[in-house]
């Protein structure tokens, strides 16, 4: 459940980032080049904070 509350947020703050570079007339290009960037470091960031500890073994 947090990985998705995760990955949520980090989609409303790259559509919001996306927003601002169109109002500052950023070509298109960078702003999918800028998007992909920062939805892979989105979801490696929540798969980081929300893995589980491995139990040890017995």
């Amino acid at each position: 459940m947090s990985f998705g509350i995760y990955i949520g947020g980090f989609a409303i703050l790259t559509c919001g980032l996306i927003y601002a570079a169109h109002l500052l007339h950023v070509p298109t290009q960078w702003i999918v080049v800028g998007a992909v960037i920062l939805m892979g470091a989105g979801i490696m960031a929540a798969v980081r904070t929300t893995k589980q500890k491995d139990s040890p073994d017995r």
